[in-house]
């Protein structure tokens, strides 16, 4: 738990907000963390986390464009191909956090400052 002012944080909030997640978003970026062996694909990972393909997707797509997860093409064998995923390593994952937090601190300074 982090305190701040009149409210106490807790880290997966702190998580959830920093990277604008919505809460399938996290449900699926927490459970990815947790099962960072294997790459997944859509299909997979919807039954896994008993969240609609559509929805899936969706998220996915927010994740990748968020950094903190891996996409890789997987070709099949009658042609085509589909997307597998897996979770970054904490310590990108930290790093894109800590650079979000840092931006929004820098900004309540300037805002306290022209205040």
């Amino acid at each position: 738990m982090i305190d701040f002012a009149c409210k106490t944080f807790d880290l997966d909030e702190i998580i959830k907000c920093s990277l604008g997640l919505t809460k399938a978003e996290y449900r699926l970026f927490s459970f990815m963390l947790k099962n960072n062996e294997d790459w997944m694909n859509t299909s997979q990972l919807s039954k896994k986390t008993s969240l609609s393909l559509s929805t899936m997707q969706r998220c996915m797509k927010t994740l990748h464009e968020k950094d903190v997860v891996e996409r890789r093409q997987e070709n099949l064998g009658g042609g085509g191909y589909t997307y597998i995923y897996k979770a970054r390593e904490k310590d990108h994952i930290r790093k894109i956090i800590s650079e979000i937090i840092k931006n929004w601190s820098s900004k309540v300074e300037k805002e306290l400052r022209a205040w």
